[in-house]
């Protein structure tokens, strides 16, 4: 319909587990985003090459491309993709903060809407490039 509002992002979201996935899935998309969910860093990468998304949201363990992988080949084929990452466990946290000048945001599991919401936000407000 022409007087659809146009979504605020497309985002892509990565996460191997359901209930987080449709967790997210359902939080960025009442903020009124065009959300696409996939269940591993493998299916976001043929979804990346597929069409243009603004965040990427992404846990960093994940079965077939890890989180930490998939950032690292996100961010040298689609430069202007903003990342955000995800995890429940602190060492993998420390791991993708390594990467800072690739990731915009990195969240602790568990996490609200609010902050899902906040971190994919905060990431749109940088401009499109590495940080």
């Amino acid at each position: 319909m022409a007087n659809e509002p146009k979504p605020q992002a497309r985002i892509l979201v990565a996460e191997d587990n359901v209930a987080v996935r449709e967790f997210i899935t359902r939080s960025l998309a009442s903020q009124g985003h065009e959300v696409t969910a996939v269940a591993d860093g493998q299916m976001a990468l043929d979804k990346l090459a597929d069409g243009k998304f603004d965040v990427l949201v992404t846990d960093i363990v994940m079965p077939n491309v890890d989180g930490i992988a998939l950032a690292l080949k996100a961010v040298r084929q689609f430069p202007d993709l903003r990342i955000v990452m995800i995890s429940g466990y602190a060492q993998e946290r420390m791991r993708a903060h390594n990467l800072d000048a690739l990731v915009h945001r990195i969240i602790a599991k568990p996490f609200s809407l609010e902050e899902i919401c906040a971190a994919v936000k905060d990431s749109l407000t940088y401009p499109p490039g590495p940080v």
